[in-house]
């Protein structure tokens, strides 16, 4: 299994100045990914890969943390980028990598994996620090995907 997370709660993109790549988690998205970071921790068994935006970065930080593994950031998961590069490394990535993303980026992915036939086990949820759990064969061909609500406390 793969897990693809949605970055937790950051401050406000229209009350943000300048460049949005630095814009970080607020203290609820902090608890959020420490919430993520207990509930990804034992299957977390593979690479741990971002956008290289900072809220994403630190949204699996404590998962890396916790597991001893750094996160790589990858630009195929930025904004603004499409599904194809999420699909690239979904592909090739081993089974337990956990990978974070954003808004446009996720719904856009598991769209494409539709298309392709992957089985939607449950209603999407696209809030932020949800995390999709998508099913590969061995062959790499993708047969399910169902959503773990945000975590909460």
């Amino acid at each position: 299994m793969l897990y693809l997370v949605r970055h937790a709660k950051a401050g406000s993109r229209s009350q943000w100045v300048g460049d949005d790549r630095p814009r970080p988690l607020t203290d609820a998205g902090r608890m959020q990914a420490l919430l993520l970071a207990d509930l990804l921790g034992p299957v977390a068994a593979g690479e741990l890969v971002s956008s290289p935006y900072l809220r994403c970065i630190q949204t699996i930080e404590p998962l890396g943390e916790r597991v001893g593994r750094a996160v790589r950031a990858d630009d195929r998961l930025a904004e603004d980028t499409g599904f194809e590069g999420a699909l690239e490394l979904l592909s090739t990535l081993p089974d337990g990598s956990v990978l974070c993303s954003h808004g446009d980026v996720i719904p856009a992915t598991i769209g494409a994996l539709e298309r392709r036939g992957c089985v939607i086990r449950n209603e999407p949820d696209w809030r932020k620090a949800s995390t999709w759990v998508i099913t590969r064969t061995d062959g790499g061909e993708f047969t399910d995907a169902s959503v773990w609500p945000p975590p909460e406390r």
